[in-house]
């Protein structure tokens, strides 16, 4: 003897796998593949408007350099490039970049001493990657300053 309730459960079991207005299980599976190559073809899509976009970015930028270089704009920089403007500029960048490389120096020396152990937790993935990235960019600060220093040399080796 089964219950009211559980013929009705039963009914519209039966129903539901033979009604086409009920999805089944390979109908779920065909419209999520749908739903995926759809977001797939949508994200292509947008990868492309995004590329033109930044394309006719460039392009302005290539515009306005032209502009400033017939305006006279470059004149400007120029006059800029005097030894009272680009010794003190090439000096603060060493100092500051000899600086940074002196702190990440003591800070790694700090945590592999042995009386620092029994305190030291794991560093965080994100302030390692911040400690190298600052690393790389004053060695790269260094090497910059050498290249202008050796290029203002050749440049200018007459004046």
């Amino acid at each position: 003897m089964s219950s009211p309730t559980t013929e009705r459960i039963k009914e519209s079991s039966e129903i539901s796998r033979f009604d086409p207005a009920v999805p089944t299980r390979a109908g779920l599976l065909a419209n999520s593949r749908l739903i995926n190559w759809s977001a797939l073809f949508f994200a292509v899509l947008q990868s492309a408007c995004s590329a033109f976009i930044a394309l006719n970015g460039v392009r302005f930028l290539i515009g306005v350099g032209a502009f400033a270089a017939a305006s006279g704009a470059l004149k400007l920089a120029d006059r800029m490039h005097i030894d009272a403007v680009r010794i003190p500029m090439m000096l603060l960048a060493l100092t500051g970049s000899v600086l940074n490389l002196v702190v990440l120096w003591q800070v790694w020396r700090l945590r592999r001493r042995p009386a620092s152990a029994w305190r030291q937790t794991a560093v965080p993935k994100q302030k390692l990657t911040s400690e190298w990235l600052q690393f790389t960019l004053s060695i790269l600060t260094l090497v910059l300053l050498a290249a202008e220093f050796v290029a203002h040399r050749i440049l200018h080796a007459g004046g």
